[in-house]
């Protein structure tokens, strides 16, 4: 007989029904269904297909009692807007589910207050928690609040070199984007920089300048905001201005955006007039046209990765170190077409 679930005087299916469909004893099901102790793959396939046919609902109040923990993992981000952060949220989600995990996700907007206060709703909420803030005091004051809590931090240059945490080589992704713009003959390379006193954006400027050093070229830095408006402004004041720019590299790929559209209102084409690369690969660099040149990060893939070594903590397994994530230079049209 087939059960429906919600149908008046019809039980809904527990997890000896899950166990006695799927030919297994209910500790197996136990430990597929919480991912603890040892299952083969086809005991996990059976278990999971049962729980499928059957639309069996694990009871979290049960199960956290049984095994005391709530399932949930805690992400901390400086800020929920912009294509960089919704992709590392789907990085995370996705790895979260596969775990039969859920996420509670909280914006410290860069205040060390507010980070504190995210931490301390979440405690006893969250088995583990993902913390990113490209300002150390940011992080430490969150950091100095999770007690015993598993955590892994993200793109925290400042964090202890023993904590678990995954960081982009900034300076190097840098370094690689500017020599691209000089292999194709640029000499006139400007770049516009990220917000003043975030780590990232000074890593990545300090990468522009040893790397025009190198050349024995001349620096040319805009300030910016990590937003397409203030990189819509510098590319507005490089096309209306005196001296020329025959490059620009943007400290992240959304002002990249904008000084593109800034050169395209003015008249001016990209690569032919001005080649522009970017910083980080969001999903709308490869959309426009011209498609962006860019610094791949794998946004996604951080934050699958950070999920993945959360669980480790969670599950007990030691994990110490700074994990370095090293960006791929991705070669499209807005310098593709430009020649020496």
């Amino acid at each position: 007989m087939q059960l429906r679930v919600g149908r008046v005087g019809v039980k809904p299916p527990n997890i000896r029904d899950v166990a006695r469909r799927a030919e297994v004893s209910v500790a197996s099901v136990s430990r597929v269904l919480n991912g603890a102790g040892p299952v083969t793959e086809v005991t996990r396939r059976k278990v999971m297909e049962a729980v499928e046919a059957l639309q069996y609902i694990p009871h979290s109040g049960a199960r956290s009692l049984s095994t005391s923990r709530t399932q949930t993992v805690g992400v901390i981000l400086p800020d929920l807007y912009g294509e960089f952060f919704s992709e590392l949220i789907r990085g995370i989600d996705l790895a979260a589910r596969a775990r039969g995990y859920h996420l509670i996700v909280s914006s410290s907007h860069d205040d060390a207050g507010k980070a504190a206060a995210a931490v301390r709703s979440m405690r006893g909420r969250v088995d583990g928690l993902i913390l990113m803030s490209p300002h150390a005091s940011v992080g430490q004051a969150a950091a100095g609040l999770t007690g015993d809590l598993p955590v892994v931090r993200l793109n925290d240059g400042a964090v202890e070199p023993d904590c678990p945490s995954i960081v982009v080589d900034n300076h190097g992704g840098a370094m690689i984007a500017v020599r691209h713009l000089i292999e194709l003959g640029c000499r006139e390379i400007v770049h516009i920089s990220g917000p003043a006193a975030n780590p990232e954006a000074e890593a990545r400027l300090a990468g522009y300048l040893q790397a025009m050093a190198d050349a024995g070229l001349d620096a040319r830095v805009m300030e910016g905001d990590f937003d397409q408006a203030s990189g819509r402004r510098a590319g507005q004041a490089l096309a209306r201005g005196s001296r020329p720019a025959e490059a620009v590299f943007a400290g992240n790929d959304m002002m990249a955006l904008g000084v593109m559209l800034a050169l395209q209102d003015e008249g001016l084409h990209c690569p032919d007039d001005v080649a522009v690369v970017g910083f980080d690969d969001v999903p709308l660099a490869a959309l426009v046209r011209p498609a962006l040149t860019t610094l791949r990060s794998d946004i996604a893939g951080t934050g699958r990765c950070a999920l993945e070594r959360l669980m480790g903590l969670i599950e007990g397994k030691q994990d110490v170190g700074r994990q370095v994530v090293r960006p791929e230079l991705v070669i499209r049209a807005s310098t593709r077409g430009r020649t020496p």
